[in-house]
């Protein structure tokens, strides 16, 4: 997803700001990007409400968005749009695949770009000036569903199988160095790609090594899928995804295939940090349905960037980028302070169990 800003003067005195979002807005990812979109929303019409002043002239934000697919070219087409669109900051995208390559096209024109849901490492890795993440990535939260498969389950025998996909593979690859960090043992490793419906193939070849738990890097509709067909295939064997996978969607398409999957999540439950119970009613009334994963974190994101432009008393990406920097907020999802490559500081990853058709908390880890 994108937040974008651009100034220019409505009247004498007031500026508005354009914030647009970025992100899947169609297809298989469209669930996820509408939720962004709306944490986006919510941010946006609460500091209209505040009537904010910067550099010294009342503002108004207004939100654009654009459909990037879940798509890298197309990714690539919405960056340079908003970029075109003279935008001060993104907040964006969803996917790691499509938000490597739009990264370079925002640091390239100086715009800061602030991710609430792409957690591939590589992300920060580039040395841009102007990329920030607000969430854990795969390195910390993969990590800790590695370690935790490997020391608390006692899993002997583990299996991998990811989508291929920038965040899927990324989840994979640091789950299975985590695991041999602990001592594990991969017995298997299988992969397929982000539109497959059967994994009949892939879900043999794993039963024959005989695990005795699988891991799956993907998102919701495809790890409920993959289980369900375990099931029917007669494997016993845990079921333990790495993020993007706990929501209802999950629940509902897996059936009682679902009962004692887990899944290690970016973040630590909402119910456990101060504004977080209230943000979940407001966004419900506000919206009519429930948030998804990564609502909180673009609310947050959005909110970043409001106050990092306070802070530089300008919207302007030169001026606020260095206010960008020095971060200490506050935030639904909790403290929000940046590393010198733009990740966050002291994220936190909880792993989620599904019992009586519903996702229980089971435990919260530091993701450092």
């Amino acid at each position: 997803m994108s937040l974008t800003l651009a100034a220019g003067a409505v009247s004498a005195q007031e500026v508005v700001v354009k914030v647009g979002v970025a992100g899947p807005l169609t297809g298989s990812g469209a669930a996820y990007g509408k939720d962004i979109e709306n944490g986006v929303r919510m941010a946006i019409d609460e500091a209209n409400a505040e009537h904010h002043t910067i550099g010294g002239k009342p503002v108004k934000f207004v939100m654009e968005s654009q459909d990037d697919q879940g798509d890298p070219r197309v990714g690539v087409q919405a960056a340079q749009q908003l970029v075109d669109d003279n935008v001060s900051v993104v907040v964006g995208h969803f996917n790691s695949g499509t938000t490597l390559p739009a990264s370079k096209i925002y640091a390239k024109a100086g715009i800061p770009m602030i991710t609430p849901a792409a957690t591939n490492p590589t992300i920060t890795q580039s040395g841009l000036n102007t990329i920030y993440r607000v969430i854990a990535t795969d390195s910390q939260n993969a990590g800790n569903a590695g370690q935790y498969a490997a020391t608390v389950t006692k899993a002997k025998r583990i299996a991998i199988i990811d989508d291929r996909t920038a965040f899927g593979q990324g989840e994979a690859d640091e789950f299975e160095k985590a695991v041999k960090s602990a001592g594990g043992s991969i017995v298997a490793r299988e992969f397929t790609n982000d539109k497959a419906v059967d994994f009949s193939a892939q879900l043999t070849a794993i039963k024959s090594t005989n695990p005795d738990l699988v891991f799956f890097g993907g998102l919701d509709a495809q790890a409920a899928m993959l289980v369900k067909r375990m099931r029917q295939l007669g494997m016993k064997a845990q079921f333990l995804a790495g993020g993007g996978v706990m929501d209802a969607n999950f629940i509902r398409l897996a059936g009682s295939a679902a009962d004692g999957s887990s899944v290690w999540e970016y973040g630590q439950p909402l119910s456990t940090l101060a504004k977080g119970k209230t943000f979940e009613s407001r966004f419900k009334q506000k919206f009519g349905t429930d948030m998804l994963s990564y609502a909180p974190f673009a609310y947050d994101a959005t909110w970043v960037a409001i106050k990092a432009m306070e802070a530089a008393n300008s919207v302007k990406p030169a001026d606020f980028n260095a206010a960008l920097k020095s971060t200490n907020y506050d935030g639904v999802t909790g403290k929000i302070a940046f590393t010198q490559t733009g990740d966050l500081k002291n994220p936190r990853s909880t792993m989620y169990q599904v019992k009586d058709v519903a996702w229980v908390p089971i435990t919260t880890r530091s993701a450092d």
